[in-house]
């Protein structure tokens, strides 16, 4: 993996010795005000908005099948165990990479977004919904997932200000009422403590993608998951030795896949893409890609886990994909 940055590119600077500017005829010396400026250079490598698009609906599609690894994973663990064991994993595997490339410590000024990051998407998200999951189907679950766009985005327009377009939000809201009113009227419209879970899981994860994709324009995608499960590391070592003494293991093939998809593909991978996107196309637009997300999830419990779906899932995965043109067309003008 190569090391590369999405910040702002530095500008050039002149130093002692360097050969001053020249000047078009008859322009005075010395007259700054009247120096052409030199032409502004691409950046290489440089994300274009397609590419940043392309990377987030990447990340939504391993976000996607995140809960049915979840479900998966829980075969061979318990919720306490698959989540501190799937921080320790991702976290060696991120720290591995840091150390191998030298990347140099976040700013002191970063490590407060970094820990709102770890709180939300490394800790509190995955620990909430598999806490969820064990009294509730993956289809259920969902709901968190089609709340989640709405949420990330009206968390960035507080946290930076950003105010968009009422059509924006217009589309926004009926997709997310789209999507709520379909995975609930899967799921029977009960509440229960499964319901409190993702609701906690959903506002810490809409904060940790806000703050990770105000981060990623200052370091890479991949280094904000890195820092941020690192922070988490001790933690997590300590809860999965208490976890493991208290739930059992046993290894399935389901298991060892769940878990190896929640650390690589979810957490690692999934997370890179999906703040590399964010920091590309910007935050509000990029949540919205995940109103796919629910829908998807839904594909992979029927052909994963087996579970049922009624033929109202594609009409109302049409009218998601409606709302997301809409928003991503809000979101250029």
């Amino acid at each position: 993996m190569r090391t590369e940055n999405s910040a702002t590119p530095p500008t050039g600077i002149a130093v002692g010795g360097a050969a001053a500017p020249r000047t078009a005829p008859g322009t005075p010396a010395g007259n700054p005000a009247e120096t052409p400026a030199p032409p502004a250079l691409p950046v290489p490598g440089a994300p274009r908005s397609d590419r940043g698009t392309l990377l987030a609906v990447l990340g939504v599609v391993a976000f996607s099948l995140t809960l049915p690894s979840t479900v998966w994973g829980l075969e061979s663990f318990g919720p306490w165990s698959l989540v501190t064991v799937r921080t320790v994993l991702a976290a060696l595997l991120s720290g591995g990479c840091l150390l191998a490339l030298r990347v140099p410590f976040p700013d002191r000024r970063q490590w407060l977004g970094l820990a709102v990051v770890a709180l939300g998407v490394v800790v509190g998200f995955p620990l909430l919904t598999t806490l969820a999951l064990e009294t509730s189907s993956t289809a259920h679950a969902a709901v968190v997932i089609g709340l989640l766009p709405l949420t990330t985005a009206g968390y960035a327009s507080l946290r930076t200000g950003h105010r968009p377009s009422r059509t924006f939000w217009a589309a926004a809201l009926a997709g997310a009422a789209v999507v709520v009113g379909f995975t609930v009227q899967q799921s029977g419209g009960a509440l229960s403590l499964a319901d409190l879970y993702l609701f906690g899981a959903l506002l810490l994860c809409a904060a940790g993608y806000g703050e990770g994709g105000r981060l990623a324009r200052e370091m890479p995608g991949w280094q904000v998951t890195g820092w941020a499960l690192i922070g988490c590391l001790p933690l997590a070592l300590a809860g999965s030795a208490v976890a493991l003494s208290f739930e059992p293991v046993r290894l399935t093939a389901h298991g060892v896949l769940g878990i190896g998809w929640v650390v690589v593909g979810s957490t690692f991978f999934g997370l890179y893409v999906w703040y590399r996107g964010m920091a590309s196309i910007g935050i509000a637009r990029a949540s919205q890609l995940q109103l796919a997300q629910p829908m998807l999830t839904l594909l992979w419990s029927v052909l994963l886990l087996g579970e049922h779906v009624t033929p109202a899932a594609p009409l109302a995965a049409g009218a998601v994909l409606v709302c997301i043109a809409v928003t991503q067309r809000a979101g250029r003008r």
